[in-house]
């Protein structure tokens, strides 16, 4: 995988194409990578301990690499 961990890359592929953004993790034995700001997701986060606000988080999801480029 020539994709490491603060690259920047633009996605080619899919939903988010024309997307810019820094390689967040390398996963390479699944081939995909997490991309700031591309493939989010909500997710609902409850509150653990009394008193604290429960609240929805918004978490990058990984792409796989063939669907990005290096930003040179």
């Amino acid at each position: 995988m020539k994709i490491k961990k603060g690259d920047n890359v633009i996605v080619i592929a899919g939903s988010n194409k024309g997307k810019k953004g820094k390689v967040l993790k390398a996963l390479p034995a699944l081939n995909k990578v997490v991309v700031e700001g591309v493939n989010t997701r909500k997710k609902a986060h409850k509150s653990k301990k009394r008193g604290d606000p429960s609240q929805i988080l918004e978490i990058s999801m990984p792409i796989h690499v063939s669907n990005v480029a290096k930003q040179e």
